[in-house]
C-alpha cells in the first residue's frame, strides 16, 4: 500500500500557502499508509547556514542541546521546535564539529536530514495526527513531498518511516518493494554510503545520492536506476530546485499527477489531488512507465 503526495509551485506568490495545501493531500492518503508518516518541505534559505533535522522525543531539551553546542563551538545556533523534532540552523563551517559533538552531548538524538533549504519531519502514528503535530498546514516554501507508510516488510518505528534523506537538500519517499536491495546495500557501504535501517526505500534514497556523488545529474542518476534497481516502485525524489517522479518499468502502482500554470501535483490517488485549486483546469495525467519526470526553480 503506502501513499505518497508531492507538490511543487511554480509560482512563488503561492508559498505561503504550500503547508496548508499539502496538509489535506497527505492526510487523504491516511487508509493507504495508516502506521506512520512523514514529510520534507523546501522553504527559507539561511545563508551562510545548513539545516541539520534532529529528531528526538517528547522529553528533549533542545534548547540544553543548542546551549552545549554554542559553549563547544564558539558559534551562535539557533533552532526551531516542532513536536519532537527540531531544525538547527549551523554555520556551513561548524557542520563537521556539531555533528562530531552531538553524540556526546545527546548520544539519544538523531540527524536525519540536511539541506541548505530541506526540512524533515516523520513519526509513527496516524497521518492526521502527525499532520497536526507538526503543524504542516502552517509552513511554507517552493515545494514539498510527503509519504504515508502501511509497514509491510519491516518494523513500525520512527526510524524505518519515510522521507529517508541521504544527501544535501535530497530526500526521497518510495511505494513499492525493491528485491535486490540487500545487494545493492552491500555496493553501496563498500562505496561509503551509509545506512540507519534495513527499509529497502533508503537503499533506493542512497543510491540516487551515490550516482549523484558519481556526477551525475539527478535525470541522469534516475534513469541509471531503471537498470540498476529491481522490482516495482514509484519515486518522488525532493531536491533544493524541485522534484523528480520515476515509475519502475512495469509500473503496476498506481500514480496520478496534475499540472497547472501554478503548480505541479503529485498523489498515488486523484482524492489526493481532488481538492486543489484550480486542478480541473490543469493537465491530469498518469506518469508513463520509467520515464523520468523533473520540474525545477532556480
Amino acid at each position: 500500500m503506502c501513499g505518497i503526495v508531492g507538490l511543487f509551485l511554480k509560482d512563488p506568490n503561492l508559498e505561503s500557502e504550500l503547508g496548508a495545501l499539502l496538509a489535506p493531500m497527505l492526510c487523504t492518503m491516511s487508509e493507504r499508509g495508516p502506521d506512520s508518516a512523514g514529510f520534507a518541505v523546501y522553504g527559507e534559505y539561511i545563508p551562510g547556514c545548513m539545516k541539520l533535522t534532529l529528531r528526538g522525543d517528547e522529553n528533549t531539551d533542545f534548547n540544553a542541546i543548542a546551549e552545549e553546542l554554542r559553549r563547544l563551538t564558539g558559534q551562535p545556533i539557533s533552532f526551531v521546535q516542532h513536536d519532537t523534532h527540531a531544525i538547527f540552523a549551523v554555520i556551513d563551517t561548524e557542520e563537521a564539529a556539531v555533528r562530531e559533538r552531538l553524540p556526546e552531548i545527546a548520544p539519544d538524538i538523531a540527524i536525519i536530514g540536511a539541506g541548505k533549504r530541506m526540512e524533515l519531519y516523520k513519526e509513527v502514528g496516524y497521518p492526521t495526527e502527525i499532520a497536526r503535530r507538526f503543524v504542516l498546514s502552517a509552513m511554507q516554501g517552493s515545494h514539498a513531498i510527503g509519504h504515508t507508510r502501511m509497514a509491510t516488510e519491516s518494523a513500525v518505528t520512527t526510524t524505518g518511516a519515510h522521507p529517508f534523506s541521504t544527501g544535501v537538500d535530497l530526500c526521497l519517499v518510495h511505494n513499492g518493494s525493491l528485491s535486490n536491495h540487500n545487494a545493492l546495500r552491500r555496493e553501496l557501504v563498500h562505496d561509503g554510503i551509509t545506512f540507519e535501517t534495513d527499509n529497502d526505500t533508503e537503499v533506493a534514497a542512497g543510491y540516487i545520492t551515490w550516482r549523484m556523488r558519481q556526477g551525475m545529474g539527478l535525470k541522469a542518476a534516475l534513469e541509471a536506476a531503471l537498470a540498476d534497481l529491481d522490482g516495482f516502485y514509484t519515486l518522488v525524489v525532493g531536491t533544493e530546485t524541485g522534484f523528480a517522479v520515476l515509475r519502475d518499468p512495469i509500473a503496476c502502482k498506481p500514480a496520478i499527477m496534475v499540472e497547472t500554470e501554478s503548480y505541479v501535483a503529485f498523489g498515488t490517488e486523484y482524492r489526493a489531488l481532488a481538492d486543489l485549486p484550480g486542478v480541473e483546469d490543469g493537465r491530469i495525467f498518469e506518469p508513463e512507465p520509467a520515464k523520468v519526470y523533473i520540474w525545477e526553480r532556480h
